[in-house]
């Protein structure tokens, strides 16, 4: 019997969550494919793993049995296609850097130059992941390396971080907002203003972002939700909503029509290196080596 690899993550999320919603966002789906995705797992083998309540999920006999093979099933697999990709990417001398929006913002490209200086015979393929991604494609094995803004989902414990830097947060609406004239903006303000928010299998990430640590409660007024740069700047400008943003967008990322305010009293933004855990190769950990350097002698610089 062939069973797709992906019903069986889907399946193990959600044994390990005891929730649809959680595990959904973890696995970054929506909670029905996840639905349809355990449905066809039990039709394929032919047994209930799921006791399913509108208060509660439970493991079936059959899906306590199931879950340590299939922990090992993933693992094995996962072992095996990531030293396949680790021999592609050194044969090639090929490092894949993941990134958010930009990245590491100005200190990005002389994190490159200092990882050529110490691989000199490496090249770097960047690639900016959607939002729907906060790991930026290293969750999935889809890089090697990525700069990434923290928190990162609860799922991948597999994957280590090194923060680098931290920016304040402030909010980006369009020009004609009413709370566009002021200086600094106070967060009490935004509590009532529809927000463009980044896809709900984001997780934690997408709460960052809301700032639901600072709203004791208050509701969140979602105005439009996006998943790319180019989809955010078009939903700002056209007024769907405020967002909360790094303080450097509005140098990356200047729009007519688009405004960038300070928040007062709100927790910043951190900026950090992240790899998976079981990858020790050297040629990994010289890049975050560029990152710390590069990022120690800006500081040296200031």
């Amino acid at each position: 019997m062939d069973v797709d690899l992906r019903l069986l993550r889907s399946f193990v999320a959600v044994a390990e969550e005891l929730h649809f919603t959680r595990a959904a966002q973890r696995l970054h789906i929506t909670q029905p494919a996840l639905s349809k995705q355990i449905e066809q797992l039990e039709r394929s083998l032919r047994l209930p793993l799921l006791k399913r309540s509108s208060r509660s999920v439970t493991l079936t006999a059959a899906g306590r049995a199931l879950l340590p093979g299939v922990r090992r099933i993933l693992a094995d697999w996962q072992g095996v296609l990531g030293a396949a990709h680790e021999a592609a990417a050194t044969e090639e001398r090929t490092l894949r850097v993941g990134f958010i929006a930009n990245a590491a913002s100005e200190l990005t490209p002389r994190i490159l130059a200092t990882f050529g200086m110490i691989r000199p015979d490496w090249r770097v393929v960047m690639t900016q992941a959607p939002w729907i991604d906060p790991t930026a494609g290293l969750a999935g094995g889809d890089v090697d390396v990525a700069l990434v803004r923290l928190p990162l989902p609860q799922g991948p414990s597999s994957i280590r971080t090194q923060v680098l830097l931290t920016e304040d947060r402030w909010v980006l609406m369009a020009a004609g907002h009413p709370l566009a004239g002021q200086d600094v903006v106070r967060f009490e303000q935004l509590l009532d203003e529809p927000f463009v928010a980044v896809p709900v299998e984001s997780g934690v990430w997408r709460d960052f972002w809301l700032a639901l640590d600072h709203r004791d409660g208050h509701p969140v007024i979602i105005g439009a939700e996006v998943n790319t740069t180019d989809e955010w700047m078009e939903a700002i400008a056209n007024n769907f909503g405020v967002c909360l943003t790094g303080a450097s967008t509005a140098r990356f990322y200047p729009r007519p029509g688009v405004v960038c305010r300070p928040i007062d009293k709100i927790t910043p933004t951190e900026v950090a290196v992240a790899w998976r855990a079981a990858d020790n190769r050297e040629v990994v950990a010289d890049f975050v080596t560029a990152c710390t350097e590069t990022v120690a002698g800006a500081g040296t610089e200031g």
